[in-house]
């Protein structure tokens, strides 16, 4: 084989020096790039026109911020049951291995046993979260469809 002091692969002498580079265009694109972008108007000189809002702000904003909270405290109290177990029963297996190899009865050793009570806790997790669905989400929610459907009634008859 033929030895070559150049680079491992061919590279044309065309391709150097590289082609001089285009100008920028002047105007910006009509469209913003990235959604945080401000909008440019269309014309120079005239201001963008602002678009009316195609629905009116549904129900009074304290509503959805007490459905936005009822909904938060429903999920954490959920996935704190779930997930507390789990990592108790974690922190148990790493720090207290005694605890765990000990039995309970019939051979049955303490860490089987929390291993197998899992299952009916995330059973209570799940019990937990449709139990305050419908004792603190679903009437809030139920209350504000009720109240947009009377404002969008009052809307199309006014």
């Amino acid at each position: 084989m033929p030895h070559h002091s150049s680079p491992g692969w061919p590279m044309p002498s065309a391709a150097w020096p590289p082609p001089p580079q285009q100008p920028a265009s002047p105007s910006p694109p009509s469209y913003p790039t990235y959604p945080w972008q401000p909008q440019q108007p269309q014309h120079p000189g005239t201001p963008a026109a602002r678009r009316l809002p195609r629905h009116p702000a549904l129900g009074n904003h304290s509503d959805l911020r007490f459905l936005r909270s009822a909904y938060r405290w429903q999920r954490r109290v959920a996935t704190l049951t779930a997930l507390g177990y789990f990592v108790l029963f974690l922190i148990l297996s790493a720090f207290a291995p005694s605890l765990m190899t000990g039995t309970v009865s019939g051979g049955l050793s303490t860490g089987l046993l929390l291993g197998l009570c899992q299952l009916p806790v995330t059973c209570l997790a799940l019990a937990l979260y449709e139990y305050t669905a419908r004792r603190r989400v679903d009437p809030l929610a139920d209350r504000l469809r009720r109240q947009a459907q009377l404002d969008a009634a009052r809307e199309a008859a006014g």
